[in-house]
C-alpha cells in the first residue's frame, strides 16, 4: 500500500471515530410521576374517594406530561366492578389525549368483589399491554427501569415473585443508573401504635426490604421504592434505598403519628397529593406537591417536601 493510500485510510479511520463521537449524546431527562390510591368510582360515591381530589390530580398530571405515570395499586374502588374501570378510563381522557404512559401494580382493592381471576381479567383489559402479567418491569430510558411488584402475591424467599425480581435486577444493563420499584402494601412506613395498625408493614413486604438492603449494597444502581396503601405521605432513607408512601390519590385520607425515622415532618392534613421523579445528569429528585383546596375553583398544589439522591459513581447528594 503506497504512503497516499494508507494516509488516506488513516484520516477516514479518524473521521469515523469523530463521526460516532459527535452522536454520541448525554441521558435524555427523565419525568415520572408516582402516587396511588386513586380509588376511581361513581362520582356520586363521596365517602370512599373524593372525586373532587381525583380529579384535581389528574387535571395536574397531565399538564406535567411525564414520561410515565406510576400508579401504586388501589387505581379502582372495587376491582369486580368494570364500571369503576371505566371511570378510570373516562376521567383520564386527557392523559391518552396527551399519549401519557401509564404503569400500574395490583393492590388489594384490585380484588374487591370478585374472584381472583376475574378481578384480574377486569385489569388485564383495562390495561392489555400486561395480559398474563401480575409484575413486571419496563424501561424509561436507557439508565432508568419501573419494577412494578405485586403485594397480593407472595414477596417471600423461594417465592416466584421474587426469584423473578432477583433475576430483573441482577440481568440490568451497567447503563441503569436508577430502578422504581412500584407497589401497594409498604415495605417500610411509620409504625401505628393508635391508628390503623393492621396498615402497618406486614411480613411479606418486610421480606422484600430485606432483599433490597442486599440488591442495594451489590447493585450499580440506586433503588426508590413507591408504595401506597396508606393514605397519607412518608418518606425514609433504609439501607441507601428511599421508601415513599404515596397513596393520597383521592381515598379516604388516613392521619399518621410520624416517627423519628420518617423524614418529612408535615402536618397538613387532609394530604392529597403526587410525587414528581426528575432524573437528569445522575441526580433524581424528587417533590412532593400537595393539592391545597380539593373544593377550590381553581385547584392549587404546594411543593411540600424534596429531597435528592446521586447515581452511582457521581458525587454525593443527600436525602433532606
Amino acid at each position: 500500500m503506497s504512503t497516499t493510500s494508507i494516509i488516506r485510510t488513516l484520516i477516514a479511520s479518524v473521521s469515523v471515530v469523530a463521526s460516532s463521537a459527535s452522536f454520541a449524546q448525554p441521558e435524555k431527562d427523565v419525568n415520572l410521576i408516582v402516587y396511588g390510591d386513586t380509588r376511581f368510582t361513581d362520582p356520586g360515591n363521596v365517602t370512599a374517594t373524593s372525586p373532587l381530589a381525583r380529579a384535581a390530580l389528574v387535571a395536574r398530571i397531565a399538564e406535567e406530561r411525564p414520561d410515565a405515570i406510576l400508579i401504586s395499586g388501589d387505581l379502582p374502588w372495587h376491582g369486580g366492578e368494570k364500571d369503576d374501570y371505566a371511570r378510570f378510563r373516562s376521567e383520564t381522557e386527557a392523559w391518552r389525549s396527551r399519549g401519557l404512559r401509564v404503569i400500574p401494580a395490583l393492590g388489594n382493592h384490585e380484588f374487591s368483589q370478585c374472584l381472583p381471576e376475574a378481578c384480574l381479567e377486569n385489569w388485564w383489559t383495562a390495561f392489555p399491554e400486561l395480559r398474563g402479567k401480575r409484575w413486571h418491569a419496563a424501561e424509561i430510558a436507557r439508565n432508568v427501569r419501573v419494577i412494578a411488584l405485586d403485594t397480593v402475591s407472595q414477596l417471600t424467599e423461594g417465592s416466584e415473585q421474587l426469584t423473578w425480581l432477583k433475576d430483573t435486577v441482577a440481568g440490568l444493563p451497567p447503563a441503569v443508573e436508577f430502578v422504581i420499584v412500584t407497589l401497594h402494601h409498604p415495605p417500610v412506613a411509620d409504625i401505628q401504635t393508635r391508628l390503623r395498625l393492621d396498615h402497618n408493614p406486614r411480613p411479606n413486604e418486610i421480606a422484600l426490604a430485606e432483599y433490597l438492603k442486599q440488591a442495594s449494597a451489590s447493585s450499580q444502581a440506586r433503588f426508590i421504592v413507591v408504595a401506597g396503601h396508606i393514605h397519607n405521605y412518608e418518606r425514609f432513607l433504609q439501607d441507601d434505598v428511599v421508601y415513599l408512601v404515596s397513596g393520597g390519590g383521592g381515598a379516604v385520607p388516613y392521619e399518621v403519628d410520624r416517627t423519628p425515622p420518617d423524614l418529612y415532618k408535615g402536618i397538613d392534613f387532609p394530604n392529597y397529593h403526587y410525587v414528581r421523579l426528575t432524573i437528569a445528569a445522575g441526580r433524581l429528585k424528587g417533590e412532593m406537591y400537595r393539592l391545597d383546596e380539593p373544593a377550590a375553583p381553581m385547584p392549587h398544589f404546594t411543593l411540600k417536601d424534596a429531597f435528592e439522591v446521586s447515581a452511582r459513581g457521581s458525587r454525593p447528594v443527600a436525602s433532606r
